[in-house]
């Protein structure tokens, strides 16, 4: 259901059981998906692939062209998955010919005033509080938190349980399953909370701190630490994909107090 003073561009796809509220902009190829509703003032631009069950409020504007300098205007997508909550003032820019789509998962919340730019890969059931901006190519795992005024700088990877807290500045690459803070940003324990609230076992919290004492805590550098957590802590998939990230980390993790380089 359209009210009389939104623009829908005949082209667009638009689900059953949508609610776009007046003075709504809906442009050509944007597909939107069932029981979605549509604040007034939203701008939904080419490319925009919505799901099912989302909430967009009032001012956000949808797939934008990039703000980078080398997009000269190829096709791409800025992709947000179903039951995601889109608030007031949000702007998420469609992808360049790198990977051809911005994407945000499921179940996740953008809250006011957060920017994502071109390029960007966001996991399911994530919380991005007031004006968390993302620079282009950032990769952000699942159940991640960014607190207010969060800073990601372009190229980062996040991984999944990954706690920062408001007013960072993000440098380097965040391990999954970790709280960061200060300034420089420095690991600041494991997000047991949100991993607790989202459904690990104490178990595999056990596992994940014991990890990070070693990575973090020990005194030891990088690779003298991931030597001992792959030869002395028993090999599990979290172990794992802890030990994946860490190897593939292009820009280097953020580091523990007082940690040798």
């Amino acid at each position: 259901m359209s009210q009389p003073l939104a623009y829908i561009h005949p082209n667009a796809k638009i689900g059953s059981n949508v609610v776009i509220d007046p003075f709504v902009t809906i442009q050509d190829d944007v597909v939107i998906g069932k029981n979605t509703w549509i604040g007034s003032n939203v701008t939904i631009m080419e490319g925009a692939r919505i799901g099912d069950h989302c909430k967009i409020f009032p001012g956000a504007v949808i797939s934008a062209i990039p703000q980078d300098l080398k997009f000269k205007g190829e096709h791409s997508l800025a992709i947000i998955g179903d039951h995601t909550v889109i608030r007031e003032c949000v702007t998420i820019n469609r992808g360049t010919n790198s990977t051809g789509k911005t994407e945000i998962g499921t179940n996740c919340l953008l809250m006011a005033y957060t920017h994502i730019a071109h390029d960007c890969l966001i996991g399911n059931h994530c919380i991005f509080s007031n004006n968390s901006t993302l620079a282009g190519h950032i990769t952000i795992g699942n159940y991640v938190v960014l607190a207010g005024l969060t800073a990601i700088q372009q190229f980062c990877s996040i991984g999944d349980f990954a706690f920062i807290s408001g007013g960072s500045l993000v440098r380097k690459d965040i391990p999954p399953y970790v709280k960061v803070a200060r300034e420089p940003l420095i690991f600041t324990g494991i997000n047991s909370i949100g991993m607790k609230r989202n459904g690990l076992e104490e178990k595999q919290i056990l596992h994940i701190e014991e990890i990070y004492k070693v990575l973090f805590k020990s005194k030891l550098n990088i690779s003298q630490a991931l030597k001992i957590i792959e030869t002395e802590i028993e090999p599990t998939e979290i172990r794992n994909s802890i030990l994946q990230f860490i190897k593939k980390s292009k820009h280097g993790i953020v580091r523990g107090y007082d940690q040798k380089s």
